[in-house]
């Protein structure tokens, strides 16, 4: 039973890694647009700050649109293995149509919706972003079934391919179209020095429509139909995922959506741009958890009848818990370095860093606690505690943001997040109880952020003793964790031996 276990495990990490490829790297390539958003649009102009709460709306509505079907999909392509491409129609359909009607109803209503959301004088804004939400929801079914499927590599492909394509044509309408206008006007009557942000916007409707054509071979297994039964039993299951995914989400962008009601005008725009720069630094954990959360779902979902899935969960929630706190210690040790993927003129947002990189470890462990109450068929659970957590988070930056501004969002999430951890912890105690191991969990947590408090009260001067200091207790870390952990050292002597070899050879 071990040994399945710590195969099974084996197999999660393997798919994690080729995952990663695709979350991690390309968040990180992604990265290169943070620097030439943030160095072309200054902060005094509140141009991000538009960016920020249009992409904010885009990620709820995104949840609205797949309504929980990509964890649906899994549930019941598990459930009826030998139906799994009917399945995958029916999920494909649902979506499909509802999407198709929000971009109905979008079209028909623009001018209402944008001038209630305060973009009257750019509603093409709204339309761009509402046609990129609704790919972007057909196509998450899409990528769900490459996963089903075990298909990292196709998945890995397609997601990098978006990157490459926007990053490339971010480029071009940055760098290069500006020195074209002036030396060929002619050619570039289509462009507007002055649309900037606008362009950020069709250059991802451009991308997300393009790789679209890449699941044409998938798109052929619609023809297994639609099964009214099926769902029926599937919108069952996945309206609490619905009301989860809002809650949930509202976690990650409500502060976003209501900053400009709480601090209006021209200053809540600059401030609101300050805050998304900042915050996309501590997005690594967010990556980390993406990542892992591609692999995870179909490895639970999929075990999920083992007799020994219960201690894997709590073994791989040991192993995130210490992998996502070195994260969070790396960013922290390297800030001053990881600063500059932001103009200098958003850098006074950066104390918000530690606080939401927190709040991200508190969601990710969330994230590894939820799945109790989607395996007995509870998922209404989880629209419980999401709630709950929006309820704190927007009670907190009611009350503060208007006062303490954006740093209000940083402590309302960290304490949203933190309630949601706790109360699926003790409600998943009783319901569904999973091993889990708190002693060394707590002891990593005061480890990671004793270290974290030594760096700041001995921070030296010089930026280089800074991050001599601060790689150091990174190591001691590291130390600790190997010391505690004979299977992580096991793996880590291993793993350098089969380098060391490859090296020679």
């Amino acid at each position: 039973m071990r040994y399945r276990n710590m195969s099974s495990i084996k197999k999660l990490f393997s798919d994690t890694m080729i995952y990663g490829m695709s979350s991690i790297v390309g968040r990180f390539l992604n990265y290169l647009l943070v620097p030439l958003y943030t160095y072309k649009i200054a902060a005094t102009s509140g141009g991000y700050g538009v960016v920020t709460e249009i992409y904010a709306y885009t990620a709820l509505m995104l949840v609205i649109l797949t309504f929980g079907m990509e964890t649906t999909f899994f549930y019941f392509a598990n459930k009826y293995p030998e139906r799994a491409d009917t399945v995958f129609a029916t999920a494909l359909t649902a979506v499909g149509g509802v999407s198709a009607l929000f971009v109905l109803l979008l079209c028909c209503f623009i001018k209402p919706i944008s001038q209630a959301l305060g973009y009257s004088a750019h509603p093409e804004f709204l339309t761009i972003m509402g046609c990129v939400v609704a790919i972007d929801a057909f196509q998450a079914i899409l990528f769900a079934l490459l996963r089903f499927q075990g298909r990292a590599w196709k998945f890995a492909f397609l997601k990098l391919l978006f990157i490459f394509c926007n990053i490339g044509l971010n480029l071009f309408v940055f760098l290069v179209a500006p020195g074209l206008n002036e030396s060929h006007p002619r050619w570039m009557k289509w462009y507007d020095p002055d649309y900037q942000v606008g362009y950020i916007f069709v250059v991802n409707l451009i991308c997300t429509a393009g790789v679209t054509l890449g699941f044409l071979p998938e798109l052929r297994k619609v023809r297994a139909g639609v099964d009214i039964k099926v769902l029926k039993e599937m919108l069952r299951y996945t309206w609490p995922l619905l009301l989860f995914g809002i809650a949930g989400i509202l976690n990650q962008v409500a502060d976003k959506i209501c900053f400009n009601h709480l601090v209006p005008g021209e200053e809540g725009k600059v401030q609101l741009g300050i805050y998304g720069a900042c915050v996309k630094i501590a997005m690594i954990m967010a990556m980390i958890t993406q990542a892992f959360r591609y692999a995870y779902e179909p490895f639970v979902f999929g075990g999920s009848r083992d007799r020994g899935s219960k201690e894997s969960q709590a073994l791989v929630m040991k192993y995130f818990v210490i992998f996502a706190l070195l994260a969070y210690l790396v960013v922290m040790a390297y800030l001053d370095i990881f600063k500059y993927v932001i103009s200098p003129s958003y850098w006074e947002g950066l104390k918000v860093v530690p606080i939401v990189m927190m709040a991200e470890v508190f969601m990710s462990i969330y994230f590894n606690l939820s799945f109790w109450y989607k395996l007995i068929e509870q998922t209404w659970w989880g629209a419980v505690f999401s709630a709950i957590g929006c309820a704190v988070l927007l009670t907190i930056n009611i009350l503060f943001v208007p006062r303490y501004g954006y740093m209000a969002c940083a402590w309302g999430g960290l304490a949203g997040y933190g309630v949601c951890m706790v109360l699926s912890y003790l409600v998943g105690r009783k319901k569904s109880p999973v091993p889990y191991k708190l002693l060394p969990l707590a002891g990593y947590f005061a480890l990671a952020l004793g270290l974290y408090g030594v760096s700041v009260w001995l921070r030296p001067v010089s930026l280089g003793w800074e991050l001599v200091l601060n790689t150091l207790l990174l190591l001691v870390y590291v130390g600790i964790v190997l010391m505690c952990e004979p299977a992580l050292r096991g793996a880590l002597v291993r793993g350098t031996k089969m380098l060391w070899s490859k090296v020679r050879g």
